[in-house]
């Protein structure tokens, strides 16, 4: 008969089995993801801390189509609120698949002519697109889109669809004295307009209303900063794309 305190050893054995198959099975599913995915996780254990803590308020450099990053008040983070607000490493991560896949879909047409800009924030990801006149997405002094101005949307639209975890506004903004063709229209109502066909059209190839909590117009009272009034990029609409936000039990909600 064994001696008293002999008969466990065997339970130490099992559990450093158990822990070793636990690793050899985690070993094996990270062999099996794609490149991205791989990377992602040597560098979160590389630096476990950095991606939540030091690269939240400015998670990658302003990324744009041919477009230099401009620092406006419209990449600012738009929520205030307390830590049920704050994203999650693996939301943020979310966010900059998206921002990766946005760049890559978008970026196929080289002659788009500077058209879009994307910049992730720490709420989320802003899509400027632009309305010039070298690649209009608008007809002029219209709501109506063009055909490259449907081809933006629409890849925005299947791209953003894929995502249900984000809300969405919309923004649209004029130049001054750019006036619509209705006689009975006037700025606000063009840039209302405009971020309206922007809606209808990301309505039509997926996305969902409930996801929506703002189209709004704002004539030409918000130009980006360090360029004139008059200068073209202040025509443009802009889709802001937020993480929904958290209860304290770190369930999501919408706005």
């Amino acid at each position: 008969m064994a001696g008293k305190g002999g008969g466990g050893s065997w339970k130490v054995a099992y559990a450093d089995f158990v822990t070793a198959m636990m690793a050899f099975f985690l070993a094996m599913w990270i062999t099996a993801q794609d490149k991205k995915i791989r990377e992602a996780i040597a560098h979160h254990f590389n630096a476990p801390f950095e991606a939540v803590v030091k690269k939240r308020p400015n998670l990658v450099p302003s990324q744009s189509l041919g477009v230099m990053p401009t620092h406006n008040s419209e990449s600012a983070p738009r929520s205030s609120g307390g830590l049920a607000d704050q994203p999650s490493g693996v939301e943020m991560e979310m966010l900059r698949q998206l921002n990766q896949r946005l760049l890559k879909v978008l970026a196929t047409g080289a002659e788009q002519g500077n058209a879009v800009k994307l910049e992730l924030t720490g709420s989320g990801l802003n899509v400027t697109v632009f309305n010039r006149s070298q690649k209009p997405v608008f007809e002029p002094q219209s709501s109506r889109l063009t055909e490259f101005g449907r081809w933006v949307f629409t890849t925005l639209a299947w791209e953003i669809a894929r995502n249900n975890h984000l809300d969405m506004e919309l923004e649209g903004h004029t130049t001054p004295g750019t006036l619509p063709n209705e006689t009975e229209f006037d700025q606000w109502d063009l840039s209302s307009a405009r971020a309206n066909s922007a809606r209808r059209l990301l309505v039509e190839h997926g996305v969902t209303t409930d996801r929506l909590n703002k189209v709004a117009g704002y004539a030409d009272t918000q130009p980006l900063a360090a360029t004139k009034p008059d200068d073209e990029s202040n025509s443009r609409v802009t889709v802001l794309l937020s993480l929904k936000k958290r209860t304290p039990d770190g369930t999501s909600r919408s706005n």
